[in-house]
């Protein structure tokens, strides 16, 4: 891959918790940032606190809200017009099993079960638009961050309408994460694009985590930027972390009858 100083990598979700602190490391390094969040005062603020730890970061805002399909078709217009080429997306923005909403079920702007939505459904669709600025910039690389918290998808309730819990909820959004990547590791094989999933730490200090927090902050950020910047992984795709560790996904991520059925849902869900 190029030099950090000449690389520009997206990161959602990242005026909050892993996001900015992943987003801080980066700018450090040199690359080139895209800031995403859903607020503008928040994202400005993301800027100056890393523009203060790293003078003269190159950082760029993008606002969007991920349950939304029509703003992250929006987001992904606006980065691919102002960047020829990019380097890396880190789908790093989620929620958690019960913020916001607390034990309630909701859905999306779209009608979509909301954690399926932010978590995977944003994620899918943000990475399928931007494959050309991606390519264009190959070897490039795509990072997803999921969860060892994963559950089987029931195909015939995604949504949860009948069977709803928001730990079951975040969980097979995750796995539904770990599914893309392997589909995205196959797709894409050849091409120098190449596409990774992780568990960044346990319990991280971070508004999404309700739990006792047993892993510093430092560790998720470790973990993740060595999947943006390591050149040990230039040739590797489609694998699960935990951590900087390799790990097995939930067994329904490498089914490909699973993965197929997945993929032709998401299509279904987030096309015009």
């Amino acid at each position: 891959m190029r030099p950090m100083e000449q690389r520009t990598i997206l990161v959602t979700g990242a005026t909050d918790g892993l996001g900015r602190a992943l987003a801080a490391d980066l700018a450090g390094r040199g690359a080139t940032v895209l800031v995403h969040g859903r607020d503008d005062g928040r994202g400005q603020a993301t800027m100056e606190e890393i523009r203060a730890r790293v003078p003269g970061a190159r950082l760029h805002w993008y606002r969007a809200d991920l349950a939304s399909i029509d703003q992250v078709r929006e987001l992904a217009a606006a980065v691919a017009a102002e960047h020829k080429g990019l380097d890396t997306l880190v789908n790093n923005a989620g929620i958690g099993t019960t913020v916001p909403g607390g034990g309630a079920r909701q859905e999306s702007a779209d009608g979509h079960e909301l954690r399926f939505a932010v978590n995977y459904l944003a994620g899918f669709l943000l990475t399928r638009l931007l494959l050309p600025v991606l390519r264009s910039a190959a070897p490039s690389r795509i990072v997803n961050v999921s969860s060892l918290g994963q559950a089987p998808i029931d195909f015939d309730d995604v949504m949860l309408v009948k069977d709803y819990s928001g730990v079951r909820a975040y969980c097979q959004s995750k796995l539904a994460q770990v599914m893309f990547t392997v589909d995205l590791a196959e797709e894409l094989a050849g091409t120098g694009v190449t596409a990774n999933a992780l568990h960044p730490a346990t319990y991280m200090p971070t508004k999404m985590v309700v739990a006792t927090p047993a892993s510093e902050l430092s560790e998720g950020v470790e973990a993740t930027s060595r999947l943006v910047t390591d050149p040990a992984l230039d040739e590797v795709s489609g694998r699960f972390f935990d951590g900087t560790r390799p790990a097995q996904a939930l067994e329904q991520a490498y089914d490909p009858g699973a993965r197929a059925r997945l993929r032709e849902l998401s299509e279904s869900l987030t096309a015009r």
